[in-house]
């Protein structure tokens, strides 16, 4: 049976990015959304540049019920609301991947900036609010949509945490489909927070500098960037 990638978030610019990517890969995806109509939408403008793309477009929990890999890119305010509606039609085993980030801007703030979250980062409120059995990863936090949306290699490492390591690997696995991408054990889930306040360095950055920064690891070992 294939696996489903559901991308949940999948009409906006870092989900649909990460979609696009995966669906050129041969990946099975659906992207999900509030309104199932704007998921289809994204899903047809996928097979207008990836006519063979295996991709189609669902109501949020109808793509989380169809499938055992989600990845949750959403803005940060809709973030746990999203998750306890989720709650009753994950299946059992899934693996939640977090790329959220709690960016100030989402509360009226500045983009620059991340907010406080009390359990430390939204991949452990993801955790938290997540039902028994799912495993949740963080990654693809430090990747900007710009990369992800263009036709060229991806100039960017994706640090992985989890406090699976199955799962880990799994996204390792996942990540490195991506053309240029390189993936990183990061270690447990609670380095996340640090992944997090990356990308409101590289957003500060991007308006500084007028670019579309990522982020790249130097001095590991070749074995670092090994997903088995």
């Amino acid at each position: 049976m294939p696996r489903h990638i559901a991308v949940l978030g999948g009409t906006g610019p870092e989900g649909f990015g990460l979609a696009l990517r995966w669906a050129r890969a041969g990946e099975t995806v659906i992207i999900g959304s509030r309104d199932p109509q704007r998921a289809q939408a994204a899903a047809d403008k996928i097979k207008q540049v990836a006519p063979q793309a295996l991709v189609s477009g669902q109501e949020n929990s109808a793509a989380c019920g169809a499938s055992d890999l989600l990845v949750l890119t959403i803005p940060f305010e809709g973030h746990a609301k999203l998750l306890k509606e989720l709650k009753s039609v994950f299946r059992p085993g899934t693996i939640l991947v977090d790329a959220t980030v709690p960016l100030a801007a989402s509360v009226g703030g500045r983009a620059t900036r991340t907010l406080g979250v009390w359990q430390g980062s939204a991949a452990q409120e993801a955790a938290e609010l997540a039902p028994a059995g799912v495993s949740v990863v963080a990654a693809f936090q430090n990747v900007g949509a710009e990369m992800l949306n263009g036709d060229g290699p991806v100039d960017c490492d994706v640090i992985v945490c989890s406090d699976n390591p199955e799962a880990g690997k799994t996204v390792r696995n996942l990540a490195i489909k991506i053309p240029g991408v390189r993936a990183i054990d990061g270690g447990k889930l609670e380095n996340a927070r640090i992944l997090e306040q990356i990308t409101a360095l590289l957003i500060g950055l991007n308006i500084r500098h007028k670019g579309h920064s990522g982020i790249r690891i130097s001095g590991l070992p070749p074995s670092a960037y090994n997903s088995e």
